[in-house]
């Protein structure tokens, strides 16, 4: 009898060690870290969201979100990276519009775009804030106007710094700069905190961000604010006036998303859904977002895909209407 228990065990050791088929053992998700993909440098709107964020979805998964900055051109490195992960939910992502406007822009420049939207789906919008143009505290320029005015006079001599061709921050001053009928001079840089510190060091004149990415040095007079791209004034700036009321149409909004490679099974995507909810939700990441003067403007993942199909053709508008640039 003793034999007879002792050969089926046996011979089950060895069909194992050789790799016989035999019942898979579940894989329960997250069972191994996670990345979440920046697709620019540290220091901007994506990064300064996304890694609060990752910290309260690893409490909450009970695994490591290990964010890894992948910047350059706009977005559009990163971007293209995570849409060509597994659809397994070890790779997310927290993107800016420029998600929708860099195919476009591609197409738009005769290249063959790196990547699609159609490779991704939206988990959670997390912020969506109106950008502020702003110029240093010791410009010359004292209102946007008196800017016009000069860009008017002096073609494409006001430089201003970006998140790269199309990216993010270059359409909201693009769209600016086509509603005054003036040519400024586009610096492309990787990401929110170099365009800013750039704008510190006076290596160019001007900037379009949000307030949460700029408010420090708005604060200490380091920067001037001069217009809103919003449809209504910012109460944490509210002796600034918008674009509108300036007499421009050039609306801008810099949403804060968090995207997944499409394809996911239901119940992975679920436990993301579930996870960005329950950390937004969260009153430290409130505090950290308020901190930064960022408001948490959320969406779950259904309502969120319907805000981004909307964004996606407005995107794409405002690049053809923009055309071609350098």
């Amino acid at each position: 009898m003793e034999t007879k228990l002792k050969i089926p065990y046996f011979a089950a050791c060895i069909a194992l060690a050789l790799g016989a088929s035999c019942p898979a053992v579940a894989d329960v998700y997250p069972s191994r870290p996670i990345t979440m993909v920046i697709p620019f440098s540290p220091g901007g709107v994506s990064d300064t969201t996304g890694r609060p964020l990752a910290v309260l979805m690893s409490k909450i998964l009970g695994q490591p979100i290990v964010v890894e900055n992948r910047a350059g051109a706009g977005g559009a490195i990163g971007m293209a990276y995570a849409s060509k992960a597994e659809p397994n939910g070890y790779t997310i992502m927290m993107a800016l519009p420029s998600i929708s406007a860099i195919p476009v822009a591609d197409e738009l420049q005769g290249k063959q775009p790196s990547y699609s939207t159609s490779k991704f789906d939206g988990i959670a919008r997390v912020s969506a804030d109106p950008t502020v143009i702003s110029v240093r505290g010791d410009s010359k320029w004292k209102t946007l106007q008196e800017l016009i005015d000069d860009a008017k006079q002096n073609p494409e001599s006001i430089s201003f710094s970006s998140s790269g061709i199309y990216g993010t921050t270059h359409v909201a001053m693009e769209r600016f700069a086509h509603a005054a009928g003036i040519k400024l001079l586009h610096v492309p840089y990787g990401g929110g905190g170099e365009q800013v510190s750039a704008l510190l060091g006076g290596h160019v004149q001007a900037t379009s961000q949000t307030y949460g990415n700029t408010s420090q040095h708005i604060k200490s007079g380091a920067f001037r604010p001069l217009a809103v791209q919003s449809a209504e004034r910012l109460p944490a700036l509210p002796d600034v006036p918008t674009l509108k009321e300036l007499g421009m149409d050039a609306e801008y909004y810099l949403w804060a998303g968090l995207f997944a490679p499409a394809g996911m099974p239901e119940d992975v995507k679920g436990k993301l859904r579930d996870a960005a909810r329950q950390a937004i939700a969260d009153p430290s990441f409130e505090k950290t977002m308020s901190g930064m003067g960022t408001p948490i403007q959320y969406q779950d993942a259904a309502d969120f895909d319907k805000f981004w199909r909307t964004d996606e053709l407005q995107q794409a508008q405002v690049i053809k209407t923009i055309g071609k640039v350098n």
